[in-house]
């Protein structure tokens, strides 16, 4: 038991990222894309979940050798308005993502409530979202960076074990699931949309941004390295494995019979009578779970994107750190007070992410390779070279996420 408390301690800055990256974005759009097109869009998974690796490695090594963090990097070696723009987008996005995340959660849990009420009306979307904001705000309230480690490896391991065993109840055919590994440009707009918005909910680069937070909250060093690694790797497989659980979930039940993902409710209303009571019900856990454990550092990242901005400590008692936390949870409620369907939503801001991830991404080359040629950071050229493709993969993204927009109105 104290190995395993050891590890999983050494392992926490990923958990925290596969608890905000596996959200109900992720969810909407992997079960989206199994619904339409069966296994066909693994490739563009498993190509971001490579290159997540690889990112999540650069930013976390770069803050252990540095000790400087990316928002304050930015300022310091382009000043303060490029900075200022991409903390005020990562913030606006995230905000507006609280709205989405809690609509599907509340909208989900109250279609599947609905056989427990005699008017079969299922919970009221605005109760479970206070029930919910309240919890994750006396969440914040309570704890410390350890504790909020602990609360994120909780909700995450409930989120695998659900998703992970609903896939084995409906498993699809094993030669559509391998026929998806291989590589198909997508020709028509609503699989650029899918594809783009897979890489958007993979490679957003707030997770960037927030593992070189970590990597510095943890006190990871040089000597460290080592550890960073298996850390990132162990992160960037179970999301690649907890995506593609939730994508063939939804291309063995749903893609067979030509239904469709449109609104939140469908991922329960359409997969119930295919795939049974139970097996829903251990669904709906992980999508709840998948909602909490993306809130939650949702709420998280407004003080902490301001302390890596201003280089300060991360002092989530204050009451400035309080009121962002509690303008987050606020967002929240959005959806469940005014109404709305948020999985389109979901689906174009996942899309829109995307194309932020490219500047981010040249910003952080152009600051290695100054720092290369100072004799201050080491970098080869096959990193740069890798970088680079990454970003041209980033950028194309971002062209099919803008022509699936398009294409969509």
């Amino acid at each position: 038991m104290k190995k395993l408390k050891i590890f999983l301690a050494s392992i926490a800055p990923g958990i925290f990222l596969i608890g905000y990256n596996i959200g109900t974005g992720s969810i909407t759009t992997m079960a989206s894309s199994g619904a339409s097109f069966g296994m066909e869009l693994t490739w563009p998974l498993l190509l971001s979940c490579i290159f997540t690796y690889f990112l999540i490695v650069s930013f976390g090594r770069y803050t252990a050798i540095t000790g400087n963090t990316i928002l304050f990097s930015l300022k310091l070696f382009f000043g303060k308005p490029i900075s200022i723009f991409v903390l005020v987008s990562l913030l606006a996005s995230e905000w507006v993502s609280c709205m989405g995340v809690m609509g599907v959660v509340t909208q989900v849990v109250q279609e599947w409530s609905r056989p427990l009420f005699p008017d079969s009306g299922g919970i009221n979307p605005l109760y479970s979202a206070l029930v919910f904001g309240a919890l994750l705000y006396y969440l914040f309230w309570q704890g410390k960076h350890n504790f909020f480690e602990k609360i994120l490896t909780i909700f995450v391991t409930i989120m695998g074990v659900s998703f992970m065993a609903t896939m084995f109840m409906v498993i699809p055919d094993p030669q559509e699931m391998l026929s998806g590994l291989i590589p198909r440009i997508p020709k028509d707009t609503e699989k650029l949309l899918f594809s783009a918005s897979m890489v958007g909910t993979t490679m957003g680069a707030i997770l960037y941004v927030v593992r070189s937070i970590l990597v510095q909250e943890k006190g990871w060093k040089v000597a460290d390295l080592k550890l960073e690694k298996r850390d990132a790797l162990i992160s960037s497989a179970m999301m690649f494995v907890l995506s593609f659980a939730i994508m063939a979930s939804a291309a063995g039940t749903l893609y067979p019979a030509g239904l469709k993902v449109e609104n939140a409710i469908d991922m329960v209303k359409l997969m119930e009578p295919i795939a049974g009571r139970f097996a829903i019900s251990i669904f709906v856990a992980g999508i709840v779970s998948a909602g909490l454990s993306s809130l939650f550092p949702i709420i998280l990242l407004a003080p902490w994107l301001f302390s890596d901005y201003n280089n300060t400590p991360r002092n989530m008692k204050s009451t400035q750190s309080r009121l962002l936390v509690l303008t987050g949870v606020l967002f929240g409620l959005v959806v469940p007070i005014f109404g709305g369907r948020p999985v389109f939503v979901m689906i174009l801001s996942q899309s829109l992410a995307i194309i932020v991830t490219p500047l981010v991404l040249v910003l952080m080359l152009i600051i290695v390779n100054r720092l290369a040629k100072t004799n201050n950071y080491p970098v080869t050229k096959r990193w740069s070279v890798f970088m680079g493709l990454i970003i041209l993969f980033t950028i194309a993204m971002a062209g099919a996420g803008i022509s699936g927009i398009i294409g969509s109105f």
